[in-house]
């Protein structure tokens, strides 16, 4: 189906194609230009360079970054509030512990659901 309103598209094989030969000719030189000549050479231990070591900043940034790690563990023993501190609870709870929670909560409800229908029969 075509657009009603609009004028026809020409036949895209109306035209002829063109061959391999005519495609345009490679690049004459399809490598990368070499990099800039240095002033000159470079000798080991040049003011500048801190063979061996890491530099100012790096250890700067590892410092940091250690005292940052330091604070992050210290504050996990800070009191977060009561969601957290009811999972801290469920965490520490062993497997049978929690089935135990589990089947009491179960006995519970089937219990309450027994009321009521004892109370719905009178």
């Amino acid at each position: 189906m075509g657009n009603l309103c609009g004028k026809e598209s020409p036949d895209p094989f109306a035209q002829p194609g063109r061959t391999l030969a005519s495609a345009p000719p490679p690049p004459a030189n399809p490598t990368a230009p070499l990099p800039k000549k240095v002033s000159g050479p470079r000798t080991l231990g040049s003011p500048g360079t801190n063979v061996g070591g890491g530099s100012q900043q790096q250890e700067d940034a590892r410092r940091k970054a250690a005292k940052a790690a330091e604070e992050r563990a210290t504050a996990g023993g800070k009191p977060k509030g009561k969601l957290a501190s009811q999972l801290e609870q469920q965490k520490k709870q062993t497997r049978s512990e929690t089935l135990e929670e589990s089947s009491r909560d179960t006995r519970r409800m089937r219990d309450a659901d027994a009321a009521a229908d004892t109370r719905a029969y009178n």
